[in-house]
């Protein structure tokens, strides 16, 4: 028999796991959260695809920086920064910051919207 104290518990547990998994989410090796949706329309509204081939992207078929495809499965972004959710929210809030001279330009993007925009990223694969 499951005493009530372990039922809670377990309840506890199944529901903090489905707060995590909830429609939209991408959770990264760091418990890194952001909304791959709303990444997916911050794509968009940042012009990433006037730089970027990005899969599923209406019109994104740039050719100045790297095709985006499967990023979420390379092991470094841009040759030198090891991939993680992490890494790659501050790449995109400022390239600049996380490997001076690079090509890519800061775009003045938001932590919150870089976050989400890597969620989306990591769901290319």
């Amino acid at each position: 028999m499951v005493s009530p104290t372990t039922r809670l518990l377990i309840a506890s547990l199944l529901a903090v796991t489905a707060a995590a998994c909830e429609a939209g989410k991408a959770a990264g090796p760091d418990n890194f959260m952001g909304d791959a949706r709303r990444g997916t329309e911050l794509v968009k509204q940042y012009h990433c695809g006037s730089c970027h081939d990005i899969p599923g992207i209406a019109g994104a078929d740039g050719n100045v920086g790297p095709p985006l495809q499967r990023i979420g499965t390379r092991t470094y972004i841009a040759g030198y920064i090891q991939n993680s959710p992490d890494n790659m929210a501050d790449w995109i809030e400022d390239p600049q910051r996380a490997l001076p001279g690079n090509a890519m330009p800061r775009m003045g993007i938001p932590q919150k919207d870089a976050r989400d925009i890597a969620a989306f990223l990591y769901t290319l694969k």
